[in-house]
């Protein structure tokens, strides 16, 4: 068996100069050309000539640098060093390239001038343009951190809404699996037609345990059914009504939450009342706030004085704070004379 080659990493070329650090450039250039020219009473085109070489050099000594990796010279020292060096060399090279005749004294301080000024005004122009890169960068790792800050929160809200669910579906099953005993130990004459619609609901409730784009509309559709199947099991014991806003249907909304008070007004309230009771599914928005508020209440036996809100609960309102946010609310209130309302309310998502 042949290995395969081992590929080289690619050269590091140095960057190129970007649009607007030569529109920089070029404006530096005209603005020396046009003091240099007025001072030296030189041609403004051979002054920006000689200023504009040596605006290029430098230009392309500062972004070749960035390239350069010197662990006892830091970049912000080593590129302001680059330029400063390359300033008089390029200032050298223009005059050679342009005066054709010997030294003369006047060039020879001209030329020591002008090397001065490329020095200084190099020197600054990096020490600005590492200034606004650095800024750059921060405010680039600012925004990188924030994304993945925003990333990591939307995983442990998905985590969170899971573990919760998880905790739910074991007790909505098991308290499904106690009511099928109850029928069967009574003997009912309804235990078959109840059983054969608890097995078409659970078909129809199971695949939606985990669904994280349940809608409220899906969401009532289990609630209808589940209470068809208990009004089957205990039928002069049992009303219901589901009464929801129909604009309300689409909205997002945790899978099994609304099922699980639904389920503990049954549990709680209806089923260890002699006369049974009425179960209330209501919704509507406030028109001025835009606040939705769901309630499910119940006729039944009520709360005792040493009652606790449960697991069930607990999980509705973490998993409805974390759909909408924390000022979603869920709200346990006694009913008169005997019953329990539960009211869950929040803001939508496009108003909270």
């Amino acid at each position: 068996m042949t290995t395969p080659p081992l590929r080289s990493a690619p050269a590091r070329h140095p960057a190129l100069p970007t649009p607007r650090q030569w529109l920089v450039v070029l404006l530096i250039t005209l603005q020396l050309s046009w003091v240099l020219s007025a001072l030296s009473s030189g041609p403004f085109l051979s002054v920006l000539l000689r200023i504009a070489f040596i605006g290029v050099l430098l230009l392309l000594t500062y972004t070749a640098s960035a390239s350069v990796r010197r662990r006892w010279l830091p970049p912000a020292l080593l590129r302001p060093l680059a330029v400063a060096l390359v300033a008089p060399l390029a200032t050298l090279a223009i005059f050679l390239l342009t005066e054709r005749v010997p030294a003369k004294r006047p060039l020879v301080y001209g030329y020591i001038m002008l090397a001065i000024l490329s020095v200084v005004t190099g020197t600054l122009a990096t020490l600005v343009a590492l200034r606004l890169e650095r800024k750059a960068k921060e405010r680039a790792a600012r925004l990188q951190q924030e994304r993945e800050r925003d990333t990591l929160e939307r995983e442990l809200t998905a985590a969170r809404l899971r573990l919760l669910q998880a905790q739910i579906e074991p007790h909505f099953l098991f308290n499904t699996l106690a009511n099928i005993a109850a029928l069967v130990e009574a003997k009912s004459d309804n235990a078959g037609p109840v059983l054969r619609h608890l097995i078409a609901y659970l078909k129809a409730a199971m695949p939606r345990l985990n669904d994280a784009d349940a809608t409220l509309d899906t969401e009532l559709q289990l609630v209808r059914a589940y209470l068809e199947l208990m009004h089957m099991r205990m039928p002069d014991r049992l009303q219901f009504s589901v009464q929801v806003a129909s604009e309300l249907h689409g909205l997002p909304f945790p899978a099994m939450a609304l099922l699980t008070l639904v389920e503990n007004a049954v549990r709680h309230g209806i089923d260890p009342s002699l006369e049974g009771g009425r179960i209330e599914v209501g919704g509507k928005a406030d028109t001025a706030s835009g606040r939705i508020t769901l309630w499910v209440g119940d006729t039944g036996q009520g709360m005792s004085a040493s009652a606790q809100p449960g697991t069930g609960l607990a999980n509705v309102r973490t998993r409805l704070q974390a759909l909408y946010g924390p000022g979603a609310r869920l709200d346990l209130h006694e009913e008169t004379p005997h019953g329990v309302h539960v009211e869950l309310t929040f803001m939508p998502r496009s108003a909270a």
